[in-house]
């Protein structure tokens, strides 16, 4: 809708369009407006109120950024049915190329429906479109590390072997945060020494960088970084 492009550059601001230009690097500038995220999700309640969201959406695939980033935040803000949102979403994740997107999607409705997400995401990991699986562990990170948690859901994650770096941030993101909500059940897995290293190592730094873990937890993961063959720095 061309009036939603409008209010788009009405919100524009160029010092701030440099600024995250430069953290999404395989998105082209000319395809970036330069609108803040706050800015962008009050719109996104706006347009979802009006109903203007409806039109909005069909018109795939975007061309700007910022348009992208609105489409996800409309998905969490829905309050169709379950059905509804997942044909709404499930329409979009092959349209989503970066990671400033892909984190801005996280639908409210996920909360009501735990069994149901929790079997798409099992599908949505196995996708060969790197940001529908970054998508799925994220939702594995905000949905299920606290009440809907099972052990199982370590392992699921522990068992995705990909290339992309922005999947393996995101499942080193995941481990960082079961560390902090599920440490008993998840340090095996990280005493074990079985994760690829890089993530087995940023699992830790991310986890040790959290004032919600003990300094004595902290000093033991620490020792349980790996070098490059997965072996203990320390031998």
């Amino acid at each position: 809708m061309e009036e939603i492009r409008v209010r788009l550059f009405e919100l524009q601001d160029l010092k701030y369009r440099d600024f995250h230009a430069k953290l999404i690097p395989n998105v082209p500038k000319e395809r970036i407006i330069g609108v803040r995220m706050p800015a962008l999700r009050k719109y996104a309640k706006e347009l979802v109120k009006t109903g203007a969201w409806k039109e909005f959406s069909r018109e795939l695939p975007h061309f700007y950024q910022e348009e992208n980033v609105l489409h996800g935040y409309m998905i969490g803000e829905l309050k169709e049915s379950y059905e509804q949102v997942m044909g709404y979403l499930e329409e979009f994740l092959p349209f989503v190329d970066n990671w400033a997107v892909c984190d801005t999607i996280s639908p409210k409705i996920f909360k009501k429906h735990p069994s149901e997400v929790y079997e798409k995401l099992q599908g949505w990991i196995k996708s060969e479109h790197e940001y529908t699986v970054r998508f799925a562990v994220v939702s594995m990170l905000q949905f299920f590390l606290d009440e809907e948690f099972r052990p199982e859901m370590l392992g699921l994650v522990a068992d995705i072997h990909r290339e992309e770096y922005y999947i393996n941030m995101a499942i080193a993101w995941y481990f960082s945060f079961a560390l902090i909500k599920q440490y008993e059940t998840t340090l095996p897995l990280i005493e074990s020494r079985t994760l690829d290293p890089w993530i087995q190592n940023k699992s830790i730094q991310k986890a040790v960088e959290s004032c919600r873990i003990s300094d004595e937890r902290k000093e033991y993961l620490r020792t349980l970084k790996v070098g490059r063959k997965g072996k203990a720095e320390s031998e």
